[in-house]
């Protein structure tokens, strides 16, 4: 029997209709599946759509960069440097987890094809992996102020080759530096996605008119 991630889950669904559209949204290092539920009611996301937010909590694991203290990590950061060395197979642990949930939205009723997986930071590395791997043709990626941790193209599925892919970061981020994000919407362009690469004047964080611009860009892709 699969056990599951705790998980935050928040429905957009104005007129009570079956929910067929789903949103998995991983949370940064240190947060929880809070983080990003109040964002949900922001993104003005259409009337017309019946959508179920999953916001998945990360498992408490030790953490080098923070002297090994134990804190929510999707996995091990072993080093700051702009190679940011990381631990692989912590990395597709939780990337099989948060399969876990995609199969789990697929059998409550929700096709492949309309399940975006999200991201900010280290869960946005997270979200990288599972969507360019995954078997079967999803929705779309969203990743926020992070970087492509695991770039091995030959295990990148052909199923999503011409998946939307929205990429925001912030000018002035001290911890995820805005050049992480323009590589590897480089990579992934040179590669044949799709990218749309957008920065905004901010730190590490989100703001207003990038959740407008998410909200925009979900209703696109899920209508």
């Amino acid at each position: 029997m699969t056990t599951y991630l705790d998980c935050v889950i928040v429905e957009h669904n104005p007129t009570n209709k079956t929910i067929d559209k789903a949103v998995i949204w991983l949370h940064g290092l240190g947060a929880s599946g809070h983080d990003f539920e109040p964002v949900v009611p922001e993104l003005g996301l259409s009337s017309e759509l019946a959508v179920r937010f999953v916001f998945p909590h990360a498992p408490q694991i030790p953490v080098t960069i923070n002297g090994g203290m134990v804190m929510p990590a999707w996995y091990d950061i072993l080093e700051m440097s702009l190679e940011r060395k990381v631990d692989v197979e912590q990395i597709n642990k939780s990337a099989n987890a948060i399969n876990d949930l995609i199969e789990r939205e697929v059998a409550r009723g929700v096709a492949p094809e309309d399940i975006v997986i999200a991201g900010f930071s280290q869960g946005g590395a997270i979200a990288y992996q599972v969507a360019l791997t995954h078997p079967k043709k999803l929705a779309g990626l969203l990743t926020l102020s992070t970087y492509l941790a695991v770039d091995d193209a030959s295990k990148f599925s052909d199923a999503n080759k011409s998946l939307p892919i929205k990429i925001d970061h912030g000018t002035q981020d001290p911890v995820v530096p805005v050049i992480l994000g323009q590589r590897a919407s480089e990579q992934l362009k040179q590669l044949g996605y799709a990218v749309e690469f957008t920065t905004y004047p901010m730190a590490h964080q989100v703001c207003m008119p990038q959740i407008k611009a998410i909200g925009a860009w979900l209703n696109k892709h899920l209508s």
